[in-house]
């Protein structure tokens, strides 16, 4: 039988191991890889870049809606005409010697911190917080002409905000720093009051909502300044140089109409601080009740109350406290905190109270 098919011809030889094709990139080829591969990097990088960017975009607008962003404002876009200061004497203030050291400040090393602005129902950006600071920067710019003080670094209130929260942001950083009399205090109450935009109108109530970090002790003076400043109105007119104690004495011992309108009277003549107090001093004098003071009511010799489930028995000299709790087991710091809290109480509402 032939090898050979109907064709003619044989089977080819073939070796017994087939030799490898070659597979090298041409030119071209290598070319068209780097590319891709280029392109696959630089679209991961972008990728990426864009997944920044967004994370960035949504930081910062959440920033600047809670007013953390800081902006470059031009000093004659800013108003100071919508929230009334918390400073009686505005023109003494700007004339000050503090003022002049802050102007320094600012000269030598620049706005070191922002205020704080917010706008009005007309669109206008009104001052909330840092009337010193952009008090300083007027002068300057208006003394020196130098553009690096035509504008005031701020922050921005976004949104419309409360009314008395920008009162009680207005006050709060002069408060910590006890940079406020208690006059000044007061008239930001009395003012709070009567802005229609709030939702208080009885200023001693308005104490309270703008000055509730403060000790109650503080806000009783607020409050007698209060009294004071709608008793006597404009006649009074140094209230920064009263006291504290002159002007709570003075509000306590004006009891009737007659008697503000007396003393209204005699300040009205005043021309000096000196005058003013004397006045107020004098007033004190003539109170009947300081030659004529009424007998202490008659102290019981006992008095029994309970105190959640404490019975306490009151006598001269004594108090006794009755409960469940193991006082002996209780470490001796912890009653000593105790009783001094509580003797501490006692003398604030009695002076004359000494011992427990």
């Amino acid at each position: 039988m032939t090898s050979k098919n109907k064709f003619g011809f044989g089977p080819l030889d073939t070796p017994a191991t087939p030799k490898p094709r070659e597979r090298n990139v041409g030119p071209m080829g290598a070319a068209v890889r780097d590319a891709a591969e280029s392109l696959q990097e630089t679209t991961e990088a972008k990728v990426e870049q864009r997944r920044q960017n967004a994370n960035d975009a949504k930081a910062y607008r959440a920033a600047q809606e809670e007013g953390r962003v800081l902006t470059s404002v031009p000093l004659a876009e800013v108003q100071t005409t919508d929230l009334p200061r918390d400073r009686l004497d505005l023109e003494g203030v700007a004339a000050s010697t503090e003022m002049e050291e802050l102007k320094a400040s600012i000269r030598e090393r620049g706005q070191k911190e922002p205020v704080e602005l917010y706008r009005d129902a007309a669109g206008q950006l009104q001052l909330k917080k840092g009337w010193r600071r952009f008090t300083a920067l007027s002068q300057l710019f208006a003394e020196t002409g130098d553009a690096s003080f035509a504008t005031i670094t701020a922050r921005i209130e976004v949104g419309e905000g409360d009314r008395l929260a920008r009162y009680i942001d207005m006050v709060e950083e002069n408060v910590v720093r006890e940079d406020l009399s208690f006059a000044e205090m007061a008239q930001v109450a009395i003012l709070a009051a009567q802005d229609d935009a709030t939702d208080e109108v009885d200023p001693d109530a308005m104490v309270l909502r703008l000055y509730g970090s403060l000790h109650k002790m503080k806000r009783s003076y607020i409050r007698n300044f209060v009294f004071l400043l709608t008793a006597l109105g404009n006649d009074l007119k140094f209230p920064k140089a009263v006291s504290r104690n002159l002007g709570a004495d003075v509000a306590r011992a004006l009891k009737s109409v007659d008697e503000a309108a007396t003393l209204r009277a005699a300040l009205r003549a005043c021309e000096t601080e000196a005058e003013q107090n004397a006045v107020l001093a004098k007033a004190l004098e003539k109170r009947p009740s300081d030659t004529a003071k009424p007998k202490p009511a008659e102290r019981k010799e006992k008095r029994e109350f309970h105190v959640g489930d404490m019975k306490v028995t009151a006598r001269k000299g004594e108090c006794r406290i009755v409960c469940d709790d193991d006082f002996a087991g209780l470490p001796k710091a912890q009653l000593e905190h105790a009783v001094e809290a509580f003797q501490r109480a006692l003398r604030e509402g009695n002076p004359r109270v000494t011992t427990l």
